[in-house]
């Protein structure tokens, strides 16, 4: 049986009631450098309690956009409203926000238990209120026996979870972070990703987190808004970004993807088919879409959505790609294929390995068909 926070998370959806009033508010804001564009009018709205995701390529201005909801940059025009509160006026120091930085900024002569309370000690909080807020934050992640500690004597990890620990400490309405867990090796940055997710859900506090990498974004993430060029690409639930991407830009950054150019054919009420280029016979979509006959659009399909087999399939109408295994890459739970078809092209299929056989069924150079549902097939019109 689901524990209660988990049924919470499912139905945590404030962006789709028409009543829910925005925590943060970003409005039409455009951020230059000269005659450099970082952010070029964009508008955001993020609820209260999100964990909300800028995603994107370096130079894609997520960075930027952070940086001007901590007001260490000041938009160029528009404007940015947290809790109902115009921030265009407002210095860091007195929103309700805290940033954690990629780099965590400790001070290396202090403690743990020091480098947290240094911000409760600016702000003049009475010393046992700053012991109490301490040795909660410690607990919160789990330093307990490393309190006494200086950062050079800590690792990459425990390091990160001062540094959330001391952002966390002053209560802020909203916390920003800035990749912060560029740093963690792949296994460590996994597990972390869970435990910021239960601190998060713990606390009740709007996370907004910048990162490039995609796996990170899908598994923290309540939404994900994809930056590109300054500008927003899409914004959307994790599964719908990768299930429904709305551009093949968006499809290519987020995950593996094959993308099938060709023209529209038949367009019915629940389904569409499609004639690629170069390939002998049509791809049908599970989903209608809104184009004519004859225009140009592609095709995306996710490797792990594919199938290759030796045999060809009982129905060859529709559906089905020719070519020749060119190259394969074991990865333990799954296998890679690279098909090349007839015309140069690459398709990539990944195919769970579900038994223990070392002896491969398909190997370099077999012929094979690769073959796939009408669901797996989204149709992109740009």
């Amino acid at each position: 049986m689901a524990d209660a926070s988990s049924q919470a998370r499912k139905v945590f959806a404030p962006w789709i009631d028409a009543d829910a009033k925005p925590f943060v508010r970003i409005e039409n804001v455009t951020k230059k450098f000269g005659s450099f564009t970082a952010v070029d009018n964009i508008s955001l709205d993020i609820y209260e309690n999100e964990f909300y995701s800028l995603l994107g390529p370096s130079g894609c201005g997520k960075t930027t956009l952070l940086r001007m909801l901590a007001g260490f940059e000041i938009p160029t025009s528009g404007h940015i409203i947290i809790d109902g509160e115009d921030m265009s006026t407002v210095p860091p120091h007195k929103r309700p926000v805290n940033m954690m930085f990629q780099s965590y900024a400790l001070f290396p002569h202090m403690t743990v238990e020091q480098n947290i309370a240094f911000g409760l000690k600016q702000d003049r909080m009475p010393k046992a209120e700053i012991a109490d807020t301490v040795e909660r934050m410690i607990n919160l992640v789990k330093l307990n026996t490393f309190a006494k500690r200086k950062p050079d004597q800590l690792s990459g990890g425990q390091r990160q979870r001062v540094a959330l620990a001391r952002s966390l400490a002053k209560n802020p309405k909203t916390l920003l972070l800035d990749e912060p867990l560029g740093a963690l090796d792949k296994k460590l940055r996994e597990e972390t990703q869970f435990e910021l997710m239960n601190i998060q859900e713990q606390l009740g506090i709007t996370f907004v987190i910048v990162t490039h990498d995609q796996e990170e974004a899908m598994t923290v993430s309540s939404r994900i808004a994809v930056m590109d060029s300054g500008t927003v690409a899409q914004v959307a639930a994790p599964g719908e970004i990768y299930e429904y991407p709305n551009s093949r830009k968006v499809a290519e950054f987020i995950g593996d993807v094959n993308i099938l150019e060709g023209r529209i054919g038949e367009v019915l009420a629940d389904t569409a088919l499609i004639h690629i280029n170069g390939v002998d016979t049509p791809v049908r979509t599970g989903r209608s879409v809104n184009a004519v006959a004859g225009e140009t659009a592609w095709v995306a399909i996710r490797p792990e959505k594919m199938i290759v087999n030796l045999n060809a399939p009982d129905d060859m109408s529709e559906n089905v790609l020719q070519g020749e295994v060119w190259d394969i890459a074991y990865l333990g739970k799954l296998s890679v294929y690279h098909v090349r078809l007839k015309d140069g092209r690459m398709v990539t299929v990944a195919m769970t390995n579900r038994s223990r056989e070392t002896e491969r069924t398909i190997t370099w150079e077999d012929q094979v068909y690769v073959t796939w549902s009408p669901d797996a097939s989204v149709v992109l019109l740009s």
